[in-house]
């Protein structure tokens, strides 16, 4: 029995060694992003670079979302510190460890996004010399900006993008800007296909009718015949909350059974909303807000509309998810927003920061329940299209593996 058990533990070894030899032989890739909740705009691109053969390490400042994300990726996890503010003690700490890491790690790769961890991260990785460096823009911060905050933010751009050989824009208006803005030539400037980070998984997010009624509206007492406007995502001023409240109030005047529910949670990032607003919504008898959803689909089928207020994005994710499960949506022409509908087919589009544009869209489109059918048939079938995970992840491969093979742009 012992010898069998020492043989045992004998081929483990061995078995632990290939693999160890295997993971050495795979091309490293490093992902970073400044927080941790970002790390949820990271779902399911990592585990498909990973089963592509890329062994890839997430790094963000340190947090339960980033050793979820890390988990369920099955990637390994860097927590390094890292303030979305300006702290200049405290981002040369962060710089120093990155160097560290990258000198441990000796990436083929960087892909660095967010802008803290964009400007940080692409320093190390061309201080280091990093053979492939990315940088991902997923909006840009300086819109919604003023004074010398812009410039900084304006310059930590140019600088990010300076280093790395592609910037990877995650919209084509986004992709736009960055070359209107001069954050980088157009030759550096990429984007995938349509653009979105992940795309949609169009069958867990697709319309399904329930024996009994929406499971959620059940939960939350919302009668099924009562109207639902809803919203997925951070509550912050930049996600445009406080017009969306104001516009609430006066769709209350026509259609007093109408409910808001809000998927979300209070961020606590420089855009947070005012205690003020924040208690309104507390306070209301007819918004329900819920906090951070882990599953977000089953809410997509309890609501009649999204509506989506920003005054900036990269590509939301929650507009693709809504228009997957047969809603209309309701966005701005922002950047990365008007990307994201085709406006009177999947659709309707609000100039940004107008609560009046965004009554009259709202107004219209609960009154006319065909008008919502037809926009959330159409939008489904624009997502399946163009959006589909399997479509938009399998560029992003492709687009790396290229980046190993030395097809990537490079200064």
């Amino acid at each position: 029995m012992t010898v069998s058990i020492q043989q045992e533990i004998w081929k483990e070894k061995a078995a632990s060694a290939r693999r160890l030899r295997v993971e050495d032989e795979r091309p490293r890739m490093v992902v970073g992003v400044t927080s941790a909740q970002t790390c949820l705009v990271l779902a399911g691109r990592l585990k498909a670079l990973r089963e592509a053969g890329f062994a890839v390490t997430l790094v963000a400042s340190p947090g339960e979302w980033l050793r979820e994300r890390a988990a369920a990726e099955g990637v390994a996890v860097a927590p390094i510190a890292m303030r979305r503010q300006m702290a200049p003690m405290m981002d040369l700490w962060s710089l120093m460890r990155l160097i560290v890491l990258l000198v441990r790690l000796r990436p083929m790769i960087t892909d660095f996004s967010t802008p803290k961890a964009g400007l940080l991260g692409n320093v190390a990785a061309w201080v280091l010399g990093v053979p492939r460096r990315v940088y991902t823009l997923r909006g840009l911060k300086l819109e919604s900006s003023r004074g010398w905050k812009r410039k900084v933010l304006l310059w930590s751009e140019r600088l990010a993008a300076r280093l790395a050989h592609v910037v990877l824009c995650n919209s084509e208006s986004l992709r736009r800007e960055a070359l209107r803005h001069g954050i980088a030539p157009e030759r550096k400037l990429r984007l995938l296909g349509h653009g979105s980070s992940n795309g949609v998984d169009v069958a867990r997010f697709a319309p399904t009718a329930q024996v009994g009624g929406n499971a959620v509206r059940l939960r939350l007492g919302i009668g099924e015949s009562e109207r639902v406007v809803g919203f997925v995502g951070r509550l912050t001023r930049d996600k445009g909350i406080p017009e969306l409240m104001q516009a609430y109030d006066e769709v209350l005047g026509r259609y007093p059974d109408c409910w808001l529910l809000l998927v979300g949670w209070f961020d606590e990032a420089e855009d947070a909303l005012d205690l003020e607003w924040q208690a309104r919504i507390a306070q209301h008898p007819r918004i329900c807000c819920t906090g951070y959803v882990h599953d977000v689909a089953e809410y997509y089928r309890a609501m009649d509309l999204l509506v989506l207020p920003t005054h900036r994005e990269g590509f939301p994710n929650a507009v693709l998810e809504a228009s997957a499960c047969g809603l209309p949506v309701i966005t701005t022409e922002s950047t990365g927003a008007r990307d994201a509908v085709v406006a009177e087919v999947t659709g309707l589009l609000v100039p940004p920061g107008y609560p009046e544009a965004l009554t009259e869209a709202m107004l219209r489109l609960l009154g006319d329940a065909a008008l919502r059918k037809a926009m959330g048939a159409a939008g489904r079938r624009w997502v399946v299209e163009r959006f589909s995970q399997e479509r938009v992840l399998g560029l992003a491969v492709e687009f790396y593996r290229g980046m190993v093979e030395g097809l990537g742009t490079r200064d």
